[in-house]
């Protein structure tokens, strides 16, 4: 299964996602439960980058992807930014949606500092 953890500070502005597992909903290279997911994320951090010039910090490796939004003072760019990511959670859940036994998301707030 594919768990998809978005972290929100106070403000309710998303400050890091972490998506963790396979979805074993077919054989890798036909999972195209996976691949959506993958699409989706990977095509946000690149659209974040291509759209605003910002590199978020993350990691990804095989079945694992984190990223971590820096702090940024309000204005343009931290809006785009927030409505990349914002959309990016409307795609997921539309996955979710359709295929709910191979994708969980849980979107919430939290206090917690960032990691870096």
């Amino acid at each position: 299964m594919i768990k998809v953890r978005i972290d929100r500070n106070a403000k309710g502005s998303i400050v890091s996602f972490t998506v963790t597992g396979h979805a074993g909903y077919n054989d890798p290279g036909k999972d195209i439960v996976c691949a959506g997911v993958s699409a989706v994320t990977v095509g946000t951090l690149n659209a974040i980058e291509k759209l605003t010039g910002l590199e978020l910090a993350g990691r990804v490796e095989e079945g694992f992807l984190e990223a971590a939004v820096p702090e940024l003072a309000p204005g343009e760019t931290a809006e785009r930014v927030q409505l990349l990511l914002e959309a990016m959670v409307v795609m997921i859940q539309s996955i979710q949606e359709s295929y709910g036994a191979f994708v969980t998301i849980r979107d919430g707030h939290t206090t917690k500092s960032r990691r870096r």
